[in-house]
């Protein structure tokens, strides 16, 4: 119904920036809360960003200062801006995307993009 394209992943060198893209497509009714999740060697998925409806951003500890969030109503897509990137950074970044219909809300996860930082 709803699906999430993920863009922008690569290799870069410590201190290196990437910008991270996902954008939702489909049978859209509502788009909420958004935001960014890495999963590195381990098997957890932790939190890295988020946005909510109303522009309001909460940043992981590790990376505060250094990301950005942001998203475009419009083109409902959100972003993830990442500076200063570190070694402890690689890890795969999946978007999640909030949907509401007049029924329920729906959680949405893209596929993952892989970010290393490496020399």
């Amino acid at each position: 119904q709803v699906h999430l394209v993920e863009s922008g992943g690569g290799l870069v060198q410590p201190g290196g920036s990437l910008r991270l893209s996902c954008a939702a497509s489909g049978s859209i009714f509502s788009i909420g809360d958004m935001g960014w999740y890495r999963q590195g060697s381990g098997n957890q998925r932790d939190m890295v960003a988020r946005i909510t409806s109303a522009g309001t951003t909460t940043y992981a500890d590790s990376v505060e200062g250094r990301f950005t969030v942001s998203r475009d109503n419009a083109k409902n897509t959100v972003y993830l801006q990442m500076n200063g990137l570190k070694p402890e950074d690689t890890a795969v970044y999946f978007c999640h995307v909030k949907h509401t219909t007049v029924l329920l809300s729906y959680d949405l996860w893209g596929q993952g993009t892989q970010v290393t930082v490496s020399s």
